[in-house]
């Protein structure tokens, strides 16, 4: 349940431990990333933590929420471009004209890293789960949790999932090339992202095991679910590894089957839209 984590998701995680792997001179010009929204927060909340200064830049479409609690952890917050790859193509400019430190949302060994630990803490806390279902974006996070999972039990699967209107990676993975989208749909804009990592892409090869696809009225009734049953809200992102559980259960083959709840930062404005799109697919939660 990382949407109950610092900063509302699971990136507080990798943004910390890339944090503090980086020398006291490299952080003086201050560091830099493009998000979705939630590696901001986390980005913004570190740099806080170690008096660093922080410029964020996200999609235009970025939900006011992500985008006032970055503000408010004290970061810098460029709004730019219809998608996240707008969005980091011109912090990558940033970087250049002022020398800062890069931490990249999800394409770097050190931020796998640290979204690995939640595999450590899950397998420690129950250790007869043998598959996790992971949101997927650009594969930092499944990157992570597939390496630290095969790490301690080989024999655990790790299915990762993605929103249909965004399935860079999962073409990618089935049909060995790299693909890159020309535009994303969807409302789980925290994995709306349009290509795969160039450093996620080969390990997510090496140790995931399947990659599935959920549409937006399958992530939409998740949220609904949750909300009425659990009383727990999700974001999209946060939500399709739930939708995927409802849609594929009578194809996982599993015993004890861990779900990663991987965020909760949603626009509350969307709710009516997302009730909508959850029509009749509110079967899944009968």
């Amino acid at each position: 349940m990382e949407n109950q984590q610092k900063t509302g998701a699971f990136k507080f995680r990798g943004a910390t431990f890339k944090l503090m792997q980086l020398p006291k001179e490299q952080l003086q010009n201050g560091v830099v990333t493009a998000s979705a929204g939630n590696h901001a927060q986390g980005v913004a909340y570190a740099g806080a933590k170690l008096g660093v200064k922080t410029t964020i830049f996200m999609a235009e479409g970025t939900p006011l929420a992500k985008i006032n609690a970055t503000k408010a952890y004290g970061a810098e917050v460029v709004l730019i471009g219809e998608s996240f790859q707008e969005a980091f193509e011109a912090s990558l400019e940033r970087k250049a004209e002022t020398g800062a430190a890069y931490i990249h949302p999800f394409d770097d060994y050190d931020v796998m890293a640290g979204q690995g630990t939640i595999a450590m803490e899950m397998l420690r806390q129950e250790d007869r789960i043998d598959t996790i279902l992971v949101p997927i974006g650009g594969g930092g996070l499944i990157s992570g949790i597939a390496t630290a999972a095969k790490h301690i039990n080989r024999n655990i699967r790790v299915i990762g999932v993605q929103a249909s209107g965004a399935a860079a990676m999962h073409k990618s993975f089935h049909h060995n090339v790299n693909e890159k989208l020309t535009s994303v749909k969807t409302i789980a804009e925290g994995i709306a992202v349009k290509q795969p990592g160039k450093n996620t892409l080969p390990v997510i090869r090496k140790y995931v095991d399947d990659i599935v696809t959920v549409c937006d009225e399958e992530i939409a009734s998740a949220i609904v679910y949750m909300l009425e049953r659990n009383k727990t809200l999700m974001e999209g992102a946060g939500a399709a590894s739930l939708a995927a559980l409802f849609k594929y259960h009578d194809r996982i083959r599993s015993r004890n089957c861990g779900v990663i709840v991987s965020g909760g930062n949603l626009d509350i404005g969307m709710l009516p839209m997302i009730q909508k799109l959850a029509g009749e697919q509110r079967i899944f939660a009968s």
